[in-house]
């Protein structure tokens, strides 16, 4: 399953059925899981675990060293979960001792072509990255969240699980859960009520949150104050919960 083109370290630690395709290199550090395919022209470099039944193609580098000028060489990590689809030139760059020290990437993520996830973030489980995404370093995305094609979130940014982006969307605040957006900078653009609905939420628990984002965007209230109303109707509704957590949790300001 390995092709005779191939570099190969003896260090690296390969699961069953593996399959690296033509002039990929694999480091000493790196460990594969099982049934995981790897197309041509791939380099998987640095400490770096990649789970089981991922799918690699031509032309990514994963588990290089940080973008970061304060790098001095540290043995920091990459670490892909299972079932991941990673298309052509992607980039996943290590973490660093100033965060983290590992980047991650979780699990049913599919990562279009040319997207760069930089050092220390942390992505969650079923994203989908548009093509040219690009994701700068210490930043947190969570589960089914997307991101449109050419989205460029700047560093320590978080984006709530399932928020969407559109298209050239360009964010410097937190985006909060289920909260669409879009522009340069990026503006607030209702729920992301169609892909709650995918995902088999209930039509009163939809209103509950359209009712939110009116207590967050539209009553003038400040955050404080949004926040309290909100603890208060999350009560009777649980998907309140996790942008409750979320509001609270902000550091750098919500985009708004």
């Amino acid at each position: 399953m390995i092709h005779p083109t191939a570099i190969v370290h003896p260090g690296a630690k390969l699961g069953a059925n593996v399959s690296i395709g033509p002039y990929s290199i694999v480091g000493e550090y790196v460990e594969i899981g099982d049934n995981t395919w790897i197309g041509s022209h791939v380099v998987l470099d640095g400490h770096m675990r990649i789970g089981r039944d991922n799918r690699i193609f031509p032309f990514c580098s994963l588990g290089g060293e940080p973008q970061d000028k304060k790098y001095a060489g540290e043995p920091t990590r990459v670490e892909i979960g299972d079932r991941n689809t990673i298309r052509e030139y992607c980039t996943i760059n290590a973490g660093t001792v100033q965060d983290a020290g590992v980047t991650r990437l979780g699990d049913d993520n599919w990562i279009m072509g040319y997207v760069h996830i930089a050092h220390d973030c942390q992505i969650g489980n079923n994203t989908i990255f548009a093509s040219n995404a690009q994701v700068a370093g210490h930043c947190h995305i969570g589960d089914w969240a997307i991101l449109g094609g050419m989205t460029g979130v700047h560093q320590f940014v978080k984006i709530g699980a399932h928020a969407i982006t559109g298209g050239g969307t360009i964010l410097f605040q937190d985006l909060p859960p289920y909260v669409m957006a879009s522009g340069n900078p990026a503006k607030p653009f209702g729920m992301n009520t169609e892909g709650l609905r995918r995902r088999g939420f209930s039509n009163e628990g939809i209103t509950a949150l359209r009712r939110a984002y009116k207590t967050l965007y539209r009553n003038n209230l400040t955050l404080a104050e949004a926040i309290e109303t909100l603890a208060q109707q999350q009560e009777e509704r649980p998907e309140l919960e996790i942008l409750v957590e979320f509001l609270r949790q902000a550091k750098r300001g919500i985009l708004r």
